[in-house]
């Protein structure tokens, strides 16, 4: 059982700047877990937000966190003070195209004619 000194206080960092977060975690709680409560906390008048743990990446002290890892062992000691709170920056990854719903581009063999000029 973690002791009070063992909680972890986390805030997420979205690209605009804003926060979710402060909240408390034992270090046996996964980055997926944290990804599943990023989701689950993500402002609702912020367009395309995540829609699984695949669209998100945590990076924290540079080093991009994977799915099966702790907080135990993902932290990284630099920069962290006793009872300060972590921010973890949340990195969404583009949305990928749908395959069914492209077309495909017709003629896309024709050459293009470009009128350069060397100097």
């Amino acid at each position: 059982m973690a002791g009070e000194e063992d909680i972890i206080e986390l805030k997420f960092r979205l690209a605009d700047g804003t926060d979710i977060g402060p909240n408390k975690y034992s270090p046996a709680t996964t980055v997926a877990t944290l990804k599943e409560k990023i989701i689950a906390q993500w402002p609702k008048d912020k367009e395309n937000g995540p829609k699984t743990v695949n669209d998100v990446k945590l990076i924290n002290a540079g080093k991009i966190l994977e799915n099966n890892w702790t907080l135990a062992e993902s932290r990284m000691p630099v920069g962290e003070l006793p009872g300060g709170v972590i921010t973890m920056h949340v990195v969404l990854r583009p949305p990928m195209p749908d395959k069914n719903r492209e077309k495909p581009q017709k003629d896309s063999t024709k050459k293009t004619r470009c009128s350069c000029s060397i100097l």
